[in-house]
């Protein structure tokens, strides 16, 4: 039973060292990703295993440029023959990139790109301008905007080579902003007939009106679950004054708080809806990530993961996290840089945590010694 105790000490012990080696590594979960050689970056996207995230980033001509990062490398993805470019949307596993690139007319049009295929022009509905905002995970389906004919801004949905207009709430504009994992719901901004922007959510060709929040009239759709069943985004709680995330599921509309500021807007939202990150102005008006659950409501991302800020750097906004939850990718400032970046935040496993597990298997083996002793 002695032997059989030490061997599970000496087991624990040994656990205990791996995690606190880890430990150096996990605590430098908040990475910064640099630029193309100019003064600022963001990201706006990040593949399921937080891998690959996807964003914009400034060249050493000042241009800006989508950019796909993975493994500590920042690759410039190009351009359609003009001089800039936005990566906005990534594919679960990473190797679908989406968003808008200026062509050799200054048109802005809606890519596509793979690393075999390159950067691919999904065209427009009918007039010059297109951009990208998201993909599904099974990278089959493209969503954004893209102007008619008439020059109107609409919602479209991509798939198959067809662009598909998804039609307005009885106004002349939509966009769309966000897709389900399954490239079946779409969610985004679309004016009704009083010239309102309206949060909608669009399936088998029905848009639905997700309304706002009390005192407003105005709302945007940015995210939605895998499901399709939970849109976040922002919408007025006082018409014209006060802007406040939401989350709407089953029909409600649920204002997420703010940071003691005036403002907040969701911009991403977990595989199953529960955690959703964005940004929200604190009581000074510093703009400020946050992170939100139900059960912990808005937390300022500087305050919870502060030992991994001390020189000053800042988290902004958050525009995207993984589906699990467990990555979170958006723009700060980088005091060592002195300039504007996109990070990437690996939130599993806390330093508290790991500080507890060290904690109790210290007590463990102290115990086990005054026993011997």
């Amino acid at each position: 039973m002695r032997n059989g105790t030490r061997r599970l000490v000496r087991a624990l012990m040994s656990a205990s060292v791996l995690s606190f080696a880890t430990t150096a590594t996990w605590s430098q979960s908040l990475t910064w990703l640099g630029t193309l050689g100019g003064s600022q970056s963001w990201a706006n996207g990040v593949s399921a295993n937080g891998a690959v995230v996807v964003g914009v980033a400034a060249n050493a001509a000042g241009q800006t440029r989508a950019f796909r990062w993975q493994n500590g490398v920042m690759q410039d993805l190009g351009t359609l023959g003009g001089s800039s470019s936005d990566a906005l949307g990534v594919s679960a596993d990473g190797t679908v990139v989406v968003g808008g690139a200026v062509n050799a007319a200054g048109q802005r049009r809606a890519f596509r790109w793979t690393a075999s295929g390159g950067m691919q022009n999904l065209g427009t509905l009918g007039g010059a301008q297109s951009w990208a905002s998201d993909v599904s995970a099974n990278d089959a389906v493209v969503v954004g905007v893209a102007t008619n004919a008439a020059g109107q801004r609409r919602a479209f949905r991509w798939e198959n080579g067809v662009m598909q207009d998804l039609g307005t709430l009885g106004g002349n504009r939509s966009e769309a902003f966000g897709v389900s994992a399954d490239g079946a719901v779409v969610v985004g901004v679309a004016y009704n007939t009083a010239g309102q922007g309206r949060a909608f959510r669009w399936e088998n060709g029905v848009m639905q009106d997700l309304g706002t929040l009390p005192g407003g009239n105005q709302s945007h759709a940015l995210g939605v679950s895998a499901d399709g069943a939970v849109v976040v985004g922002v919408a007025e709680k006082v018409a014209g004054q006060q802007y406040r995330a939401f989350r709407w599921e089953n029909g409600v509309m649920q204002d997420l708080g703010m940071l003691g500021g005036g403002f907040s807007r969701a911009w991403g939202v977990s595989a199953d809806g529960a955690v959703v990150v964005g940004e929200a102005v604190n009581a000074t008006g510093q703009g400020r990530a946050f992170r939100w659950t139900e059960s912990g409501g808005m937390e300022d991302l500087n305050t919870t993961y502060a030992s991994w800020l001390t020189n000053g750097s800042t988290l902004i906004r958050a525009y995207a996290i993984s589906p699990d939850g467990r990555y979170i990718v958006g723009e700060g400032w980088n005091a060592a840089t002195g300039r504007t970046e996109a990070f990437l935040l690996d939130t599993i496993p806390e330093p508290a945590s790991l500080i507890a597990l060290g904690a109790g298997l210290a007590g463990l083996v102290g115990l086990r010694r005054r026993k011997q002793a």
